[in-house]
């Protein structure tokens, strides 16, 4: 039976809602959120109305007017972008738990009551529930399975660092977390990872759909938008809040494949080929220093083929070679498959493929699952080829037991 409703209590969980010209989606937004079976005594609304012109604001008022879940309503002038409302929201959340919903997006109908009842069972402070894009993508590695804790390295659940999680308000308050309004892009994802690194578990909630991520036909996301040097900013404090809170190694590296892999190499795609020269060189040199503190050869055994290619080539400060590496990526070509060592093992043959030093026969090997030509290629179990100095080292061993093992000789 639901508890009834009290006054002053704390929620379970606070709907904290951003909107800038958000209508009509934050009619099914907000009828999403009193569809919900948590029960209107269990939850409350944070809405703030970042400088609307459309009838945001309005609409907020009058639903706050009829609907039975506390809800309160803030309006000010606009802010520039997605920070700045949902740390207002923050400041004035009362619940156990809070969760950021965009006000595009909307739910399902048992997404808090499982995402809550997942978080007080698992104990955890970060609980993500399963995304799925209505007209747009939306990330699916992460949701295989339901898992009370996952694993921040091994697992998938990096590469999902929007806002729209259920964050256990406790952590946040106690760590003084908030958005970084100074950045214009990839706030969320600096939010987030730092929940996850600094949070007492992370659990996922896979087998229901609870949130579903809308694809606007006018495409005015409460997004970020600009030039490139922004994603450039994000990446440099993504990069800089792991390094912060993870030594280096295989930890580390597991977990820098997400900025420089979804952030970073964006920037050195395709369509590095028709851009300008003044362009190149201003990417190259905001690049420059990510990859001297950051680039790791283990982290390069995190990634596909062109990836770690395209990432050699910036550490080495090579844009003529990244640039054939773009262009063969841009043409759709299929790179050969050429296997070598010993025992052999599976390579790619991008271009420069046995012909620079900056680009070793080593860097073209398999060492992640890839497709190519619809065939898929996985990288040899062997591991690594052992250095030549390992070699010497372990054939000098053989040479010495075989020695010993040997029949000694009859004294006269």
């Amino acid at each position: 039976m639901a508890d009834m409703p009290r006054k002053n209590h704390e929620p379970d969980v606070s709907v904290i809602i951003g909107a800038y010209d958000a209508m009509p989606y934050l009619v099914r937004c907000l009828e999403s959120v009193e569809a919900q079976t948590i029960g209107a005594d269990r939850m409350e609304i944070v809405a703030v109305d970042d400088g609307s012109t459309d009838g945001t604001g309005a609409f907020l008022e009058e639903f706050a007017a009829r609907t039975a879940i506390p809800m309160r309503i803030v309006r000010q002038p606009n802010s520039g972008g997605p920070s700045g409302p949902r740390n207002q929201g923050l400041d004035l959340a009362r619940g156990r738990y809070v969760f950021f919903l965009d006000a595009d997006d909307y739910f399902g109908e048992e997404a808090l009551e499982r995402m809550v009842a997942m978080g007080d069972r698992a104990g955890t402070d970060v609980v993500l529930g399963k995304i799925v894009g209505v007209n747009r993508g939306a990330a699916k590695s992460m949701w295989k399975e339901t898992v009370e804790r996952a694993d921040l390295y091994s697992s998938n659940i990096k590469f999902t660092l929007s806002a729209q999680k259920l964050f256990r308000r406790d952590l946040l308050v106690r760590l003084g977390m908030a958005f970084d309004e100074k950045l214009k892009t990839g706030e969320d994802a600096l939010f987030t990872m730092e929940a996850y690194l600094r949070g007492n578990g992370i659990s996922v909630v896979a087998d229901y759909t609870c949130y579903y991520l809308v694809g606007r036909e006018d495409r005015n996301q409460m997004t970020k938008k600009g030039g490139f040097e922004r994603r450039f900013d994000s990446a440099r404090a993504l990069m800089g809040l792991i390094a912060e809170y993870v030594p280096p190694g295989p930890r580390r590296d597991a977990l820098m494949v997400r900025p420089f892999v979804i952030t970073l190499l964006p920037q050195f795609g395709p369509g590095l080929v028709k851009q300008k020269g003044k362009v190149h060189e201003r990417k190259m040199a905001l690049a420059a220093p990510l990859m001297k503190a950051y680039w790791t050869p283990g982290l390069g055994r995190n990634l596909k083929v062109n990836e770690r290619l395209r990432l050699m080539c910036l550490a080495a400060g090579r844009l003529d070679l990244l640039l054939d590496i773009a262009a063969f990526l841009r043409d759709k070509k299929e790179p050969e498959i050429v296997r070598r060592g010993n025992p052999p093992r599976p390579h790619l043959a991008y271009p420069h493929f046995g012909e620079s030093s900056v680009l070793p026969d080593s860097a073209y090997e398999v060492t992640v699952t890839e497709w190519v030509g619809g065939r898929r290629i996985e990288p040899s179990k062997q591991g690594p080829r052992p250095s030549f100095a390992r070699r010497v080292v372990r054939k000098a061993r053989r040479t010495v037991l075989s020695a010993l093992r040997a029949p000694r000789a009859h004294r006269v």
